[in-house]
């Protein structure tokens, strides 16, 4: 007896899209197959008629229960409890988030916290990504190939300090020499490395000099996090990564100069992948000029009209890999409480609402194919971060992570269409398409609004990159 069956729905897989039915027993997909195939007895029935039919979503890159300072307050973004209900409202079944390793703590030590903060607390699956910051010490770097080993297979790093130099706590950046030897260990050990990629010079030459010019105003951020920066910092990576081999993930490229440049590694046969925000893709730098602007912003910032259209672009027809969040949830109060380029606060509850903007802009607005929308929200950061066939992709054998998305809905979003925080910049955003049922691993959680998740019941993922994913741009 199967347990549940999808049918009725255009079904998004990777040899097309069709009218199948999909067969659930337990947690995983045992069939896709054509309509009438499935007669004998079932537990339920989902019918799917009129809906897009695609995989759980995957966001690869979440501040989840992040710790920050603002304004002499020791704060954190929402717990994973909070996040991950959101995120299945919003057709995203699977987060990965950050194992934070700061100076005077190791990777073990990173991880054992990071366990502590999620186990038995999220409605969705997780995983995380490692964090390295500051000057890399040999040990540190000699137990990346056990985490690896040990499912975490993904490292990030960041070549600025992003805020100025008189922010808080310890430097993120990590200088090129020990980047390059990092990257020699993620090559050798088959892992993925994330990077935030901006100068700090120009970053902090930019504080600098708005400082002494007066024009601190929050609405010139991306005169700090500028196109320059972008471009000149990513040249700067993929030019160790050529020397050493690694494979690199960019990630919330904001500019047409990283999309260009991630484009001729590529074309070079260099395993580099790019990641933008759909933030980054609907606003631009003049919507920081609006009231309470600040709201808009995520690091390093938004750029011009002519930079979030070539994003576009960049996820519709190729270019970019994945649309993620850098989802970073705080208090309306806190999110407007900075008014300068040094003292904004970064992020934005965007988990919810990934998968239903980028379909609605994506899709219905622009045209990009089914198979693409479930490429750039699903099956590529599978691939890349190492989750593939498990997640990622409708077939027999994984994990029955499905959502379904009405292409009739047509609105205007409000505030009550939101489930976590007090705000969302998205309110009042007009929307074509959006996520109504969301199933993971086999257990419907989201149906016509009503939430039936059960704390807890999201599942750690151990995870590992396939050769082909670091060894060349498969996709």
């Amino acid at each position: 007896m199967l347990d549940l069956i999808i049918r009725g729905g255009q079904v998004v897989t990777p040899w097309g899209v069709g009218d199948w039915e999909i067969a659930v027993q337990g947690e995983k997909i045992v069939a896709v197959a054509a309509p009438g195939t499935f007669t004998e007895d079932v537990g339920r029935v989902v019918d799917a008629s009129g809906k897009i039919v695609v995989p759980g979503g995957i966001e690869p890159h979440a501040h989840i229960a992040a710790p920050f300072v603002v304004q002499g307050q020791n704060l954190s973004t929402a717990p994973p409890e909070q996040v991950s209900r959101a995120a299945l409202y919003g057709g995203t079944t699977t987060l990965l988030d950050f194992a934070i390793q700061s100076p005077g703590t190791d990777i073990n030590q990173a991880i054992a916290e990071r366990t502590g903060v999620w186990r038995g607390n999220s409605y969705a699956d997780y995983s995380h990504h490692l964090m390295l910051s500051g000057e890399i010490q040999p040990n540190i770097l000699g137990q990346v190939r056990e985490a690896v080993e040990d499912g975490f297979a993904t490292v990030k790093i960041f070549t600025t300090n992003i805020r100025p130099p008189t922010t808080a706590g310890s430097g993120r950046m990590v200088r090129m020499g020990h980047l390059h030897d990092l990257m020699e260990q993620i090559q050798r050990n088959g892992a993925m490395l994330l990077v935030h990629s901006e100068d700090d010079d120009m970053v902090m030459h930019m504080y600098h000099k708005l400082a002494e010019e007066e024009r601190t105003e929050w609405w010139n951020m991306n005169l700090v996090h500028n196109n320059e920066s972008e471009d000149v910092s990513f040249r700067r990576v993929l030019n160790v990564a050529e020397w050493t081999g690694s494979p690199v993930y960019f990630v919330h490229v904001s500019a047409r100069q990283g999309i260009q440049a991630i484009g001729e590694s590529r074309a070079k046969g260099m395993p580099v992948y790019g990641e933008t925000l759909h933030n980054y893709c609907c606003f631009n730098a003049d919507n920081y000029r609006e009231e309470n602007g600040m709201k808009y912003h995520t690091y390093p910032s938004l750029k011009s009209e002519e930079d979030r259209l070539a994003l576009w672009d960049g996820i519709v027809r190729g270019g970019l890999n994945t649309m993620a969040t850098d989802e970073y949830c705080t208090s309306w109060e806190i999110k407007i409480a900075g008014k300068t380029v040094s003292d904004v606060t970064g992020g934005h509850n965007g988990v919810e609402t990934r998968m239903g903007i980028t379909y609605s802009e994506g899709v219905s607005k622009r045209g990009m194919s089914l198979p693409r929308f479930v490429d750039v929200t699903s099956a590529n950061a599978a691939k890349i971060m190492g989750l593939y066939p498990r997640k990622g992709v409708i077939a027999p054998g994984s994990d029955a992570d499905i959502v379904l998305i009405d292409p009739n809905i047509k609105k205007r979003l409000a505030g009550d269409d939101f489930h976590i925080t007090d705000y969302s910049i998205w309110e009042g955003f007009d929307i074509e398409g959006w996520p109504t049922t969301t199933i993971l691993r086999g257990k419907v959680v989201v149906e016509n609004g009503q939430f039936s998740g059960t704390l807890g019941s999201g599942q750690f993922l151990r995870r590992k990159v396939d050769a082909d994913v670091t060894n060349r741009p498969v996709c």
